[in-house]
């Protein structure tokens, strides 16, 4: 995706209460219409990602499904993961995306990507990460988030891989899925924020401020399809 920033825009929306199932996809039907908070976030000059309710064994999924395209599915929501750090979900993908490059701007393309974005205080950054998020604020509004962690399913690099986005040092990319981890076949996750947060940025999180999930190829032009299930937050 061309510039992650685009992607965290969508935090301008009004942050809902805390939900224990703050994606409850299972519960919306099938169809075009999302609910309880969650938008489409397109991008400028880009060809939008089609995201679809759809039904899988029975259950209602997100089906993203992405061609030469880009976008995501976000929901603003505020917790305190001291109370809550774990996060949970399944996803699912038809194919990696082959000429995909975690490394690098042009590479910068996932089947599946699944954001946590931290409301983090701008005054404790450094002088140069301040300028230049005021200069991505000036760009893209006042909502840009200091913070985030973005999990991906990869197609060549390692599972466990950690390294920061490359349009943004910012954003901490951790690769959990590649293309060796049952490519089709429905995967679940579950992470301690916390633990992912300390690892990227030293210090304990501030209070989660967005969540989004997203499938992008408007890099490389390829065309691949991901599915999410429910996301969940526990103790």
């Amino acid at each position: 995706m061309r510039s992650v920033w685009l992607l965290l825009l969508g935090l301008a929306l009004p942050a809902l209460a805390l939900d224990s199932v703050p994606g409850y996809f299972s519960r919306m039907p099938i169809g075009d219409d999302f609910v309880d908070g969650w938008q489409l976030l397109t991008l400028r000059d880009t060809k939008p990602t089609q995201f679809r309710l759809v039904e899988d064994a029975g259950v209602s999924v997100v089906r993203a499904h992405a061609d030469a395209s880009g976008g995501s599915l976000l929901r603003a929501i505020r917790w305190d993961t001291a109370g809550h750090p774990r996060l949970q979900w399944r996803w699912r993908i038809d194919r990696v995306v082959a000429q995909g490059d975690i490394h690098s701007k042009g590479g910068d393309d996932f089947t599946a990507r699944l954001y946590v974005m931290f409301d983090y205080p701008s005054g404790r950054l450094s002088f140069a990460d301040r300028a230049k998020l005021t200069i991505a604020r000036w760009i893209y509004g006042e909502e840009v988030p200091a913070a985030a962690l973005c999990y991906v399913w990869d197609n060549h690099a390692a599972v466990g891989t950690r390294v920061w986005n490359a349009y943004t040092d910012r954003v901490r990319m951790i690769v959990l899925r590649n293309a060796t981890s049952g490519v089709g076949d429905w995967a679940d996750e579950q992470r301690d924020l916390v633990a992912d947060y300390r690892e990227a940025f030293g210090e304990a999180p501030s209070p989660v401020s967005g969540i989004a999930i997203a499938a992008d190829t408007d890099q490389t032009g390829e065309t691949v399809t991901a599915w999410f299930g429910d996301i969940r937050i526990s103790e």
